[in-house]
């Protein structure tokens, strides 16, 4: 009996473990915030036509099958993206301490295994975008080719990087303002730029922070190396500055209400006030800060913009 309890216990943490691999092979919870703006996104665009009749003339029906779709997809394919980038920097990943317990330079899974996992969640997860429209599947199609095989050998060439990733970062919540609509248009390219913005303030903070083991890894990925001066710190506020703007366009072109424009200045000026600190201090403490506010500033502004669309169609 002890030694039948032993076995089961070995077998429930074994497949916990290897759970916890693929969970850390994909970056599920990065490739959960993701999936949430694109499911935002699929929300903004049925509402917006609702709010704004004059300017979209359109009349786009909810569906519970096109939105798991939405968030499965997208989540399979951002994962399937991670997957992939795991494999081809898992050497420099055996460098690195924010890396080194990650599945494959730990060991713990074999390449074979991984690259298993990563065309299976990146096919799936294709099928069911296509399953959406073919506009959507191109979309995700881009977004997972560029992150692997542009975005991530060039983390090791220039600082340029930064800029070409934020392209398939982008693009989840604009498949789904595609996925309610089924064409590309002005709209979902005023969602792709919020989230566009956002991503050179989110990711250079993040290197700021981990500048010492991205250099072990090979990576340049502030905007002039590995350079954490005034002149580094500037260019992180320069590109902050433009989360307003940025955030006041779906307003303007009516994708959004006056209230969460108002919102999305607010939540603007929060977000600016830690890299104006960065730029005036240059310490890693700013950094993390500046790092956290840009975690809460996505979810916020694409939360917002739904909202105040929701209130519009129900109460007035």
């Amino acid at each position: 009996m002890e030694i039948e309890n032993t076995l089961n216990t070995s077998s429930s943490f074994s497949i916990k473990s290897k759970l916890a691999d693929y969970a850390s092979l994909t970056k599920m919870r990065l490739a959960s915030l993701v999936v949430y703006s694109a499911g935002l996104g699929y929300g903004i665009a049925l509402l917006t036509a609702e709010v704004f009749p004059l300017s979209h003339k359109m009349d786009y029906n909810f569906s519970w099958q096109v939105f798991l779709y939405i968030l499965l997809g997208g989540f399979l394919v951002t994962g399937s993206s991670n997957a992939f980038n795991q494999i081809i920097e898992r050497n420099s990943d055996k460098k690195m301490t924010r890396t080194e317990n990650r599945p494959i330079p730990a060991g713990r899974m074999g390449i074979f295994e991984a690259i298993i996992v990563s065309v299976v969640t990146g096919g799936i997860g294709l099928y069911l975008l296509f399953e959406i429209n073919e506009i959507s599947f191109i979309l995700g199609l881009i977004a997972l080719l560029s992150y692997v095989v542009v975005y991530t050998p060039l983390k090791k060439i220039t600082p340029i990087s930064v800029f070409v990733g934020a392209f398939p970062g982008s693009i989840p919540p604009m498949i789904g303002y595609i996925a309610a609509t089924g064409e590309f248009g002005f709209e979902p390219g005023m969602i792709f730029l919020v989230q566009f913005v956002w991503q050179f303030p989110h990711f250079w903070a993040i290197a700021w922070k981990g500048s010492v083991d991205y250099a072990k890894g090979g990576y340049k990925m502030l905007p002039f190396g590995d350079d954490k001066d005034k002149r580094t710190a500037f260019v992180i506020l320069f590109y902050t500055l433009f989360v307003i703007p940025a955030g006041m366009l779906p307003w303007v072109f009516h994708i959004s209400g006056i209230t969460s424009m108002i919102l999305s200045i607010l939540l603007g000026l929060y977000f600016i006030r830690p890299a104006i600190k960065l730029y005036k201090s240059l310490e890693d403490e700013d950094a993390l800060k500046l790092m956290f506010a840009s975690f809460s500033y996505l979810p916020l502004i694409f939360l917002f913009y739904y909202l105040d669309l929701l209130v519009q169609v129900y109460l007035f």
